[in-house]
């Protein structure tokens, strides 16, 4: 008589796609995981409320909306009142930052990247920017996502912080980042030197988290994109798309580009008027 083959308790179990559900079908006693008893992906409300300004970060999402054709108001956040701090903002986004979406008056999403990752979980269903959950591609997908999330993000931030907008002047710290910013970049370009995306064959949410700030540094000119031919023409592409150029009119900034490079000119050129000094502006 054969040895029967036990099951392992312990091997994950994953649906192939999740739904966020107010009324769960079910819920598993031993893991106090939610699971559902249809695995597709539905939106739960439909009524979408964007609260952004124009940085890269709230850029990335305003591309995902427009990509998949979704009706959604727009609330500009006002950073000149610190309005991203006020108590009915905290409510929304306890780190008070933008950007911040509402999917009804009591659901909310904070965080760029966990908003890009919902509108695609509950709106994308023909799968047009983003790879069908559990799959091969969706992890590569995930994993360029992250990359900008945890690298570019933050280190082209403070290379911008900085170079722009800081009240000392700091040799080291611009180096430092706007450096490890080009190092990120070459990471980039040996992946877009041989594939026109960066996860799998189609254009998904990593390249539009990365083309977001990437697009930031063209108008800042503190790096020379000639030495990344294969971005370059990733980001063509994509600037090319109808969803993109409308999503950078969310919100309207008033500026153009060349109107936009000239501004930041004048902040880097104040930053440069305090190197050799022991001037700190931000106690004067």
């Amino acid at each position: 008589m054969g040895i029967k083959e036990q099951s392992n308790p312990f091997q994950l179990q994953t649906p192939k796609r999740h739904r966020i559900d107010p009324t769960p079908d079910a819920e598993d006693s031993q893991t106090k995981y939610i699971h559902t008893a249809n695995a597709m992906s539905a939106p739960p409300y439909n009524k979408l409320k964007y609260y952004t300004a124009g940085t890269p970060n709230g850029f990335k999402p305003a591309i995902v909306l427009e990509e998949l054709g979704l009706p959604y108001e727009v609330r500009e956040i006002n950073f000149m009142t610190n309005e991203q701090k006020e108590a009915w903002f905290i409510e929304i986004n306890p780190n008070g930052r933008i950007p911040a979406l509402k999917d009804s008056d009591d659901f909310r999403v904070f965080e760029s990247g966990a908003i890009m990752l919902y509108l695609t979980d509950m709106y994308d269903k023909e799968r047009k920017i983003s790879y069908e959950y559990g799959t091969r591609d969706y992890y590569e997908e995930l994993s360029w996502l992250m990359f900008q999330m945890a690298g570019i993000g933050p280190m082209q931030g403070q290379a911008n912080h900085f170079r722009a907008m800081a009240p000392v002047y700091s040799e080291y710290a611009i180096k430092r980042f706007v450096d490890e910013t080009k190092r990120l970049y070459s990471v980039l370009e040996i992946r877009l030197s041989k594939a026109d995306w960066l996860a799998g064959d189609k254009y998904t949410i990593a390249d539009i988290a990365n083309y977001s700030w990437l697009k930031f540094s063209e108008i800042l000119e503190d790096i020379d994109f000639n030495e990344y031919p294969g971005v370059q023409r990733w980001m063509k592409r994509i600037a090319d798309r109808e969803a993109v150029q409308r999503a950078r009119k969310v919100p309207p900034s008033g500026r153009s580009d060349e109107e936009m490079k000239q501004w930041l000119k004048s902040m880097i050129a104040r930053v440069e008027a305090l190197k050799g000094t022991n001037k700190d502006e931000s106690k004067m």
